[in-house]
């Protein structure tokens, strides 16, 4: 296993993005309460079109205006009221984000949508997916690397004492490598895109950014060679979706680091919220199974929830929260 210096504390804990309600002051509140040695922005999607993963996303693209037709976003000729809208709340959120960080001289954690799942949700102007037109998802990406390196340089100004980690968040990728993304007529897919493209894209953003990127897929069968050969710091992704180990080992011991993805993001029917024990355990138990030395598992690994937590309740997400910061600490103290 290779020695690396991560950019996140030990026994480090994280969301993955989403929160539940419209109110970002109080998810940013309880976010920095929570997990306070790698707090996130808090992505809030009950808000409406702009505060959705997609919108968010379209919205960071430079010299590429979208807006919103018959409920999706779709590549604009000019910038309109749907894209106004999407950068005021961003930049609302921005403000929340300074205001409660002022004085942040850790880590902090920014998510936004990566290219080839952004391609997949947003339509051309003449209809259908960007992923019918590969030369419009080349453009996409370097339009995508633009709007994050800005992005980027933006939190940096507003907390200068902070250190920024990008989290791409990349669910759609591998039906996009699988060639498995529907057409609208949902009788056929568009065809895939080679693994080497989809590198080439993913690593494009990754060196514009200039800073440490986590690649989040909470999907089966993440391409973690493909993660690694991109330049990403880290991959996140759910637990419970990991068919085999072995591709995870294998990444983890050439120097990836792993956000862990251990209690689930909605509360199964009936079900007490997750105990940081039972949290820690799982974590534990795979890192086990990989038979890596218990000493690194708390530098290499960040416990998260499975998922977003906006299909959560609000009681829900805190507890989730909780009980992931203090099964870092279980692991560190271990």
């Amino acid at each position: 296993m290779t020695d690396a210096t991560w950019p996140w504390p030990v026994g480090s804990a994280s969301g993955i993005g989403s929160m539940p309600g419209t109110d970002v002051a109080e998810a940013q509140r309880i976010i920095f309460g929570e997990l306070p040695t790698l707090p996130h922005l808090p992505e809030l999607p009950e808000r409406g079109p702009g505060a959705d993963m997609i919108g968010r996303g379209a919205g960071l693209l430079v010299d590429l205006p979208v807006e919103l037709y018959a409920g999706r976003w779709r590549i604009a000729g000019h910038p309109g009221r749907d894209l106004r809208r999407t950068h005021d709340l961003l930049e609302r959120d921005l403000d929340q984000l300074t205001e409660q960080g002022d004085g942040l001289a850790g880590p902090v954690k920014i998510q936004a949508v990566g290219p080839l799942t952004l391609a997949a949700g947003i339509d051309l102007p003449i209809g259908g997916r960007m992923l019918r037109d590969h030369g419009a998802v080349r453009d996409l990406a370097g339009s995508l690397a633009e709007g994050l390196r800005n992005h980027v340089a933006d939190v940096r100004r507003r907390l200068p004492r902070a250190t920024v980690l990008l989290q791409l968040d990349e669910p759609s990728l591998p039906a996009v490598l699988a060639g498995r993304v529907p057409t609208e007529s949902g009788f056929s897919a568009y065809r895939a895109v080679e693994t080497g493209t989809a590198t080439a894209l993913l690593r494009e953003v990754v060196e514009a950014v200039d800073t440490p990127v986590v690649v989040h897929c909470c999907a089966p069968d993440v391409p973690l060679d493909l993660v690694r050969a991109a330049g990403a710091t880290a991959v996140a992704l759910d637990l419970a979706l990991i068919g085999q180990l072995d591709p995870l080992g294998e990444a983890i011991d050439a120097g990836l680091g792993l956000f862990a993805g251990a209690a689930s993001a909605v509360a199964p029917p009936g079900a007490r919220p997750p105990t940081s024990a039972g949290v820690a355990q799982r974590v534990r138990r795979v890192w086990d199974e990989l038979g890596f030395p218990a000493r690194r598992l708390a530098e290499q690994v960040v416990v998260t929830p499975a998922c977003g937590l906006a299909g959560a309740t609000p009681a829900y997400a805190r507890a989730v929260l909780t009980a992931c910061r203090d099964a870092g600490r279980r692991l560190h103290e271990d």
